[in-house]
């Protein structure tokens, strides 16, 4: 199989693509000072509602063959990891409102050159349920996060029943033999955030290559979840609960995957919203992400992660730079939304520089 390499000129940012970037922040913002006035804390954007919050490490495979062993992933070697699992909304809300669900990884101890502005040896994965960001460019994310900042008013059972009717017809479209990337996005099924697989969905430079990245549940116990499924009406917080409760009695193990560029006219650079075919292109294992049984929900590790932690596509080697229009807004958005947050609660930043800041 032919690897397309990386070059600079593979990104081609739209016209005003700053003025873009500058209006999500705008929105974001908006929206989280309304879900402040509301909680009487500010939270994240997206992703506000941690699940589990645990520590482990990054096992990179050995014998990688050449367009495999890249960046972070050139030598085998294990790295320690901390992992957060959320739900989608910049909310807090009950688990009766199921959207897409989050797990960021910050890998530490990692040497190497980092992109302009990270003096930290760590590199973050921001992944996400869901192959694909629905937006596709940030002028979609801008036109669609608009809708999203509006909503953050509304009252929580319109928000369920929002996401009761995206679930509702993306069942229905399974049941036909499709899917809605966009419904799943907002009405995603009650499922165990720990039989999830969470991707990268833009793609990033991959050292001398591009890739889209894929974490991929590798456990027996893992599997046996596939059949779990949330009452809300029982528990507001099921998934948390279901997730710690698991985590408490088992090691939680993922692989971690590569998918290779192939082919520049089926799979964009620009555009997330494009699947790339996985019969072109399979997703490869780069590395072993081994959580082991822990309390993955202390009070005091659940004010470190949600509040003075951050996981940024920038804090990245500059071998794995996040590609295409919706990273380039990441890059921005994600820094300003944190600078907000952390300011409104009058935290200071942890910095993020060893895993022994991690609380037990």
């Amino acid at each position: 199989m032919s690897y397309l390499r990386y070059r600079p000129e593979i990104e081609q940012p739209a016209p005003k693509e700053q003025e873009t970037i500058d209006g999500i922040i705008r929105g974001m913002t908006q929206q989280s000072e309304t879900v402040e006035k509301r909680e009487h804390h500010a939270v994240r954007a997206s992703h506000a509602k941690s699940s589990a919050l645990a520590v482990g490490t990054l096992e990179v495979a050995a014998d990688l063959p050449q367009e495999l062993a890249q960046g972070l992933f050139a030598s085998p070697g294990t790295y320690p990891v901390a992992v957060r699992f959320a739900q989608g909304p910049g909310e807090t809300l009950g688990d009766r409102v199921s959207t897409h669900r989050g797990m960021a990884i910050k890998v530490y101890d990692v040497a190497g050159e980092k992109l302009a502005g990270h003096d930290a040896d760590t590199q973050d994965f921001v992944l996400a349920s869901g192959t694909t960001f629905p937006s596709g460019t940030a002028e979609g994310f801008l036109r669609d996060g608009s809708v999203i900042g509006k909503s953050a008013g509304l009252p929580e059972v319109v928000k369920s029943a929002v996401s009761a009717g995206a679930r509702n017809f993306n069942r229905l479209l399974h049941a036909l033999g499709t899917e809605s990337p966009k419904a799943d996005f907002f009405g995603h099924p009650f499922s165990h955030p720990l039989v999830e697989a969470y991707f990268s969905q833009a793609p990033i430079r991959f050292g001398e290559y591009v890739a889209k990245l894929g974490a991929f549940p590798a456990s027996p116990a893992q599997a046996g979840l596939k059949d779990w499924r949330l009452d809300p009406h029982e528990d507001e917080d099921g998934f948390r609960h279901a997730a710690t409760a698991f985590f408490r009695d088992h090691d939680v193990v993922y692989e971690l995957r590569a998918q290779l560029w192939t082919n520049a006219d089926t799979q964009p650079i620009e555009d997330a919203s494009v699947e790339w075919s996985a019969d072109e292109s399979p997703y490869r294992t780069i590395a072993t992400l081994r959580l082991p049984a822990q309390e993955a929900y202390s009070a005091a590790r659940q004010g470190f992660f949600d509040d003075r932690m951050t996981f940024r596509p920038a804090h990245s080697l500059a071998a794995h730079q996040p590609l295409g229009s919706v990273m380039r807004a990441r890059l921005q958005v994600y820094r300003a939304l944190a600078a907000f947050r952390q300011h409104e609660n009058g935290v200071e930043p942890a910095t993020q520089r060893s895993i022994d800041e991690v609380p037990a």
